[in-house]
Formats: C-alpha cells, sequence, structure tokens
C-alpha cells in the first residue's frame, strides 16, 4: 500500500477523477430510464460468459464470445438515444444549462397564470429568492412536484380543497399550497386591490420573492416586488417582465450560487 501511495502521480489522481466524474454523471443521466435494465442485462451476459468459460461449455462460450467481440458496436446501436442526449448535455456550458431551466419553469409560470386570467381564475404565486419563507409555509400544505403549468392550474380551481392562500415555488419544484402571508399595512394602497394583491405586498415588503397574483374580477396578472405592483394584460407583457428579473440577472460572472439562488436554489 505504501510503496503504491508513493508511485502515484498527481496525473493518476486526475485520471481517476475525471473518469469517475464521467461515470457518475452517464449513470445520472440513464438512471430511470430503460438504459438500465439494458446495462444490467450486458452485465449478466458477462457474467454467463465467465462461468460458461470456467465450466468448458464450448458452444454457450463460443456464442457468448462473438456476442461480446462486437460490445462497443452493439452498445452504440442500443444507447444511441442516451448517448445522443449524453453529448448535447456535455455540448451546453453550465451557464446555458442553468438558462434553460430557468427559460422552461418561467414559461411554465407564465403559460399557467395567462391561462387562469382567462378563465378568471384566481391565483397567488410565489417565487421564492434569496429570503427562505420557512416561517410562511410551515402551516400549509406540502406538494413538493415538479413544477408545471397544469399542476399549477388545478391548484387554483375552485373546486380544488387548495386553492385557498398562496403557492411557494422553490427549486424548480411547486413546494407548498395553501399559505398564509401577511397582508401589507400600507394604507395608500389602491381600493381596487383585494387580499391576495395585499397579501403578496405585505410579503414582497418582508422578503425578496417574487409574487404574481392573476385577479378573476379584472382578468389581470400583477407582478408584485419589493414593495411594488406592476400589473400585465397579456402573456408576453408577463413574460418579458419575469425574463428581467430572472434571466437577464444570470451572466457568466456570476457565481453558481448567485445563479441557482435567483430561481432555483443548490
Amino acid at each position: 500500500m505504501v510503496n503504491f501511495i508513493s508511485t502515484l502521480r498527481w496525473q493518476d489522481v486526475v485520471d481517476i477523477l475525471i473518469v469517475t466524474i464521467i461515470i457518475y454523471r452517464i449513470i445520472l443521466l440513464i438512471r430511470g430510464t430503460r438504459a438500465v435494465q439494458m446495462l444490467i442485462g450486458i452485465v449478466v451476459i458477462t457474467i454467463i460468459y465467465f462461468i460458461a468459460r470456467q465450466l468448458d461449455l464450448l458452444t454457450l462460450h463460443w456464442i457468448l464470445r462473438t456476442f461480446l467481440n462486437s460490445i462497443f458496436l452493439i452498445i452504440i446501436i442500443v444507447f444511441q438515444r442516451d448517448i445522443r442526449r449524453v453529448l448535447t448535455q456535455v455540448g451546453k456550458t453550465p451557464f446555458q444549462k442553468q438558462q434553460d431551466i430557468v427559460l422552461h419553469d418561467l414559461n411554465e409560470i407564465v403559460k399557467a397564470v395567462s391561462h387562469m386570467a382567462k378563465k378568471r381564475i384566481g391565483a397567488l404565486i410565489v417565487i421564492e429568492r434569496e429570503t427562505g419563507l420557512r416561517d410562511y409555509i410551515e402551516s400549509a400544505h406540502s406538494i413538493d412536484a415538479k413544477l408545471t403549468r397544469e399542476l399549477l392550474i388545478s391548484i387554483f380551481l375552485p373546486t380544488s380543497p387548495i386553492h385557498d392562500g398562496a403557492v411557494v415555488v422553490y427549486n424548480g419544484r411547486i413546494h407548498s399550497a395553501g399559505c398564509l402571508l401577511p397582508l401589507s399595512q400600507n394604507a395608500h394602497i389602491a381600493k381596487r386591490y383585494g387580499t391576495r394583491h395585499r397579501a403578496a405586498l405585505g410579503l414582497s415588503e418582508e422578503t425578496d420573492a417574487v409574487i404574481l397574483v392573476v385577479s378573476e374580477e379584472t382578468q389581470e396578472i400583477s407582478l408584485v416586488e419589493n414593495g411594488t405592483i406592476k400589473t400585465y394584460r397579456d402573456e408576453e407583457s408577463v413574460a418579458s417582465a419575469l425574463h428581467k428579473i430572472f434571466v437577464n440577472n444570470i451572466l457568466p460572472g456570476y457565481s453558481w450560487r448567485s445563479w441557482l439562488g435567483k430561481l432555483h436554489r443548490t
């Protein structure tokens, strides 16, 4: 053991680390797909091959040897979709990957609020940023589901038992529903704003969260941030406003934590 360590070069350490990272990334990419079952099948065939060689099962050994001699070609054919997906991921920079994630999530939110505005469905959606919202979600309904427009809409349907209160989006997921937010005590709030808007303002005055409010009466979509309300009537305007807050702030000079902290926490 001592001799091994003494002969270990820094290049060997780097080599091992790179191979380990590659294997780890491949496992993450194929996890939960049919590729895992196929890999298990190849491992089983390889084990049977060695057993056949030890037991002198000549015909079986010859068949498996012929199969394994073409294993690299077989892997390319069988896993061509996964290989293509891996190469696509490798070709993206970390900045581009993060931007793609944020754009996807913002698109789901924008589509959801736009649909609810047209259908006169009231909604209150909180996008958590740097300031944690644990104090406001402790008594809420835990959802912890992937962020999709369909789920957002279904939560705020009047027939849903959890449509009251706010939904908190955290780490690219719908974290909680039915959250009770603090009402703003600002006496200068326009009287046309209801309880949802006052709750959104109250939270924005205490945290850096971005809140979207859908009014079932006026069909307006309001974006609340830092104690201010901006109202929009079309999907494009809402998307543009959210992009300015989240996407335009993701710059190459930012650290990973700064990137992810805007809409996705590490």
